[in-house]
């Protein structure tokens, strides 16, 4: 990378300028204050905005105006860039605005973008410009007093190795994260496979086998009892229809008897037969009682509105008790719905008790990782705050040091603070007196010349170019008194010189407070930085406490939540014992509804059989009035009527008949019986089927479980996977970065010995050596060691630009070329070097531009060794009057240079 050209508007001192850079060495030089240093702060805040301003913004605009403008041409990469920012203060706040113009039309508008730009073209932020490329006037030794810890940090981010370790505390995190769903994860396993194992130890299949098997030998009881039950309403009906038959044969057979005792008997016989007639009305009138009386006990039994269905013959409404039979089916059917409801309801309500607890069971075990976890941040707050002690005793040890050096000022001509100040005063004192022993120097010289003329002359006699007689000549008669004058001015002179001696040792003496004051600056930033530690780790420590805090108040939320939910499955419990009474209850009106129902379909029958008796008595009644009258007729079949009942007696056998009856009266037990115990088979049959749903359910409930386990299961495998997987990338990164390390400090120190062998032309050191922490140790040639900070002011000087331009050349070998350095920008680099160390400064820069490639080199002096090296000069004056800076390219004699100083 070279700068081309940089353009001010309104910068610091300087309305405008614009100035032209070529490759090689440029030198800008130019009396103090002029304006040197923030030439090149220009250059570098263009690069960097905000990041390279050492204040406020409207510190760099200049006195009296409201905007400046900065301008930057430069080559990099062989693309041709134009940069421009500005500032603009508008009282209440000041806009940042620049542009960057690339190659192939490429541009960035806006802070943000055109800083990530550069810091992207330059593989480097402002920070890392600082320590590399760019030596700011006054922390020449900045790298020296750097902690080995800060100097790591430095290097490692000029070498891109914190992106490494970025890559490694992400891969850390990722692996911690997979760790929390890794632990998770495992938990809902463990919860899977408990549930699991709970459900296999009730053996469901095993359950469900017998529960269907119980089934199907209740259904095969009840198939087989329903086929017994038609079996014997079959043998009852037959044997009423024997009775029936043998009834109707019986009463033929009477009527026959009738007619022949009436033909035979005429009047009497017919009398007779009338009377027995009579008999057998009176029988069926007795059976008609026994009907009715049947029919008031069932009536009775069935609660039913006996005005409402009993008619005025005894009978009852047959189709009103067919609907209230009709009504309680429907009922008994509406039971049994609720029946199934309420035992689907009971195995929902078990079900979710046991939901219930487990998630309780859940709550309570996260509670107590909660309070495990509360704990362990309860050791690390008191660690912390054993640390935080420690660098409490840290902040006062250093304002201890700072109190150290302050001492000091206690007997010094100034106050804290005004060293510089007064530094440049007794520098510009001794300057004068240089100046005023110059001239006496001059004057002793001129006034030796003359005497030592005059006095040849006199020895001689003649004037060698006139040849008269020197006697009353100028250069004769004035001896004496130049002799006088020559005394005077050299003891004037000899006075001058202590006075010069005197003022510089004034000057070291101010420049030792100076360093007190850059000593104590140091150390202030290190307490700084120390409290600043401090405040974070306080704020560490506060954070952890609030966690810890929160911890307990979740693992008290999840105790109160378990709690909750095993109140939930308590409620579910009685929710289910509730549902069991309301499933007995309606078991019970169901069976209450079926006998109900027989009563009823008693009833009727009873009804049915005593309208039939009542019938029986009428006919007979009109049977007999008839026979009178058929008396006549009767005579007539009297033949026939006797060999019918010849017929009928033979046809009519009681035997049969009390057989048949019994068998009818065998079968109605039977039938009762059997009916009785289907219903109870078919409330059997009915539990068995909601069981079996409820252990199916249970079934698919375990599969679903199993199924969730084992997707549990591999997502285990795969996180476990995934997390050895990320931890072996976070020690790939880690060994990676300190691989790179250890390659770059062996460079590093390689090439730091080869540039201070160079520029160090001294027997006293042998070597210099860059630890793996970047401690720097420089060994002398006995052997022994000596910390940098014990070096001269020249020596530390000198070893510091050592060992920036080392790092200038690991970073420009270590791209290969793909990134070209940024040129290498020196500001006063010789405030602390004396000539001869200035000398070799010039041996580094000749060395860093024509062995090491450096394209640009800028300097900021008034050194005149370096004015002289360079191969550009820029001159920067400053108007007294107007206070403004300008800047001149070419040569300038020594005798200007000597003026403007």
């Amino acid at each position: 990378m070279r700068f081309q050209r940089v353009a001010l508007e309104n910068f610091k001192c300087y309305a405008d300028a614009d100035l032209s850079l070529e490759p090689g060495v440029t030198v800008v030089h130019g009396v103090n204050g002029s304006g040197k240093s923030s030439l090149l702060e220009a250059c570098f805040f263009a690069l960097y905005g905000s990041a390279a301003i050492d204040g406020t913004r409207e510190s760099v605009i200049r006195t009296g105006e409201d905007e400046t403008v900065v301008e930057l041409w430069f080559r990099h990469a062989g693309g041709e860039y134009h940069l421009e920012r500005s500032l603009k203060d508008y009282g209440d706040r000041v806009s940042h605005d620049c542009v960057l113009e690339g190659p192939d039309d490429e541009s960035w508008e806006g802070a943000t973008a055109v800083d990530g730009a550069i810091a992207d073209l330059l593989r480097m932020d402002a920070d890392a410009f600082v320590n590399c490329a760019y030596v700011q006037q006054g922390e020449v030794n900045k790298l020296i007093h750097a902690t080995p810890s800060e100097r790591q940090d430095m290097l490692d981010d000029l070498l891109q190795l914190g992106k490494l370790e970025a890559y490694r505390e992400r891969a850390s995190d990722a692996r911690l994260g997979v760790n929390d769903v890794l632990t998770e994860v495992r938990g809902t396993l463990t919860n899977y496979e408990e549930q699991v194992e709970a459900k296999e130890d009730k053996d469901l299949h095993e359950r469900l086998n017998a529960l269907e098997s119980e089934r199907n030998e209740t259904t095969a009881e009840i198939e087989r009892l329903e086929e017994q039950v038609e079996t014997a309403k079959g043998t009852r009906d037959d044997a009423q229809a024997v009775l029936d038959e043998h009834e109707e044969k019986r009463e033929e057979l009477e009527a026959i008897e009738d007619d022949v005792e009436e033909l035979q008997a005429k009047i009497s016989e017919t009398e007779r037969e009338r009377d027995e007639l009579k008999e057998r009305i009176a029988h069926s009138r007795a059976a008609a009682d026994d009907h009715e009386a049947a029919v008031s006990e069932h009536l009775t039994e069935s609660s039913l509105d006996t005005d409402a269905v009993r008619a005025d013959d005894g009978t009852v409404d047959v189709d009103a008790v067919h609907a209230e039979v009709a009504d309680l089916e429907g009922r008994v059917e509406d039971l049994q719905e609720r029946i199934n409801e309420l035992s689907v309801e009971i195995g929902s309500k078990t079900d979710e008790a046991e939901r219930l607890e487990e998630r309780a069971e859940e709550l309570a075990a996260e509670a107590a990782e909660k309070r495990a976890e509360a704990e362990s941040l309860a050791e690390d707050v008191e660690a912390a705050e054993t640390e935080l002690a420690d660098r409490e005793s840290k902040v006062d040890a250093l304002e201890d040091d700072v109190a150290d050096e302050m001492a000091a000022f206690e007997d010094a001509p100034v106050e804290f603070g005004d060293a510089a100040d007064l530094l440049e005063e007794r520098t510009a004192e001794r300057d004068v007196l240089r100046e005023e022993r110059d001239e006496l120097r001059a004057e002793v010289e001129s006034l030796r010349d003359r005497i030592e003329e005059g006095e040849r002359l006199l020895e001689e006699g003649k004037c060698p170019e006139c040849g008269q007689s020197v006697a009353g000549s100028p250069h004769v008669d004035s001896l004496d008194e130049d002799r006088e004058q020559f005394a005077e001015k050299e003891a004037a002179l000899e006075d001058r010189r202590d006075d010069v001696r005197a003022a510089q040792e004034r000057i070291e003496a101010a420049e030792a407070l100076r360093d007190v004051e850059r000593e104590v600056k140091s150390l202030r930033e290190r307490r700084e930085n120390v409290e600043q530690l401090l405040a974070e780790k306080e704020s560490t420590v506060a954070e952890k406490r609030e966690r810890r805090e929160s911890l307990l108040d979740e693992a008290t939320e999840r105790e109160a939540a378990a709690e909750e939910k095993r109140a939930g499955a308590d409620a579910a419990r009685d929710a289910a014992d509730d549902l069991r009474s309301d499933l007995g209850e309606a078991n019970g009106e169901k069976t209450a509804a079926k006998a109900r129902i027989e009563i009823l379909e008693a009833l009727v029958e009873a009804s049915e059989a005593l309208a039939d008796a009542r019938e029986d008595v009428e006919r007979l009644r009109e049977e007999r009035a008839n026979l009178a009258a058929s008396n006549e007729e009767r005579r007539e079949w009297l033949a026939e009527k006797r060999e019918r009942k010849t017929e009928l007696e033979a046809a009519v056998d009681e035997s049969v008949v009390e057989e048949a009856r019994g068998e009818k009266e065998r079968a109605e037990t039977y039938i009762e019986k059997a009916e009785a115990e289907l219903a109870s088979l078919r409330e059997e049959r009915d539990r068995l089927q909601n069981d079996i749903g409820g252990v199916r359910g249970e079934i698919e409930e375990l599969e679903g479980l199993r199924e969730k386990r084992d997707a549990a299961r591999e997502r285990v495998d795969a996180l476990e996977s995934l997390y050895d997987e990320t931890q072996d990338l976070q020690e790939m990164y880690g060994e990676l970065r300190a691989e790179l390390r250890r390659q770059n400090v062996e460079t590093l120190e390689r090439m730091l010995n080869e540039t201070f062998d160079l520029v160090y032309q001294n027997d006293s050191y042998s070597h210099i050596e860059l630890s793996g922490d970047y401690e720097l140790t420089v060994y002398q040639k006995d052997g022994e060691t000596l910390d940098p900070d014990q070096l001269s002011g020249g020596e530390r000087a000198l070893f510091n630009l050592s060992l920036r331009c080392a790092i200038y050349r690991l970073l420009a070998e270590g791209v290969e070329g793909a990134a070209p350095m940024p040129p290498l920008i020196l500001d006063e680099p010789t405030v602390f070097l004396d000539s001869g160390h200035v000398t070799q400064l010039l041996t580094l820069v000749e060395t860093m531009r024509v062995d090491y490639g450096v394209e640009q080199i800028l300097v900021v002096s008034h050194d005149e060794e370096l004015v002289g090296a360079a191969d550009e000069l820029v001159h920067v004056r400053k108007d007294s009057t107007t206070n403004r800076s300008t800047v001149e390219v070419g040569e300038t004699p020594t005798a200007d240079l000597l003026a403007d100083d």
